[in-house]
């Protein structure tokens, strides 16, 4: 699954620089994440950067978006491809 960031969201800054794939982003009000982009940073670390550094534990699975580890890897593949 990818990840998504709920409205109890600070915006305190801390999350968005910490993801690999440049899929946290402002949004309107708050830090929103682009699923097409998450790969709850596998490929790259063992744990979500942004959940680990959240201050406020507000970045949860979203289950609109279910993959498995594979289908994470495989994101990430074609994510790095590209750089």
């Amino acid at each position: 699954m990818a990840l998504m960031i709920t409205d109890e969201c600070i915006n305190c800054d801390v999350c968005e620089p910490e993801c690999p794939n440049d899929a946290i982003y402002m949004g309107v009000e708050i830090y929103e994440i682009d699923p097409n982009k998450c790969t709850e940073c596998v490929g790259h670390f063992d744990e979500p950067q942004c959940v680990q550094i959240c201050p406020v534990e507000c970045i949860p699975l979203n289950p609109a978006w279910e993959e498995s580890k594979e289908q994470l890897h495989a994101k990430y593949e074609r994510l790095t491809a590209t750089k």
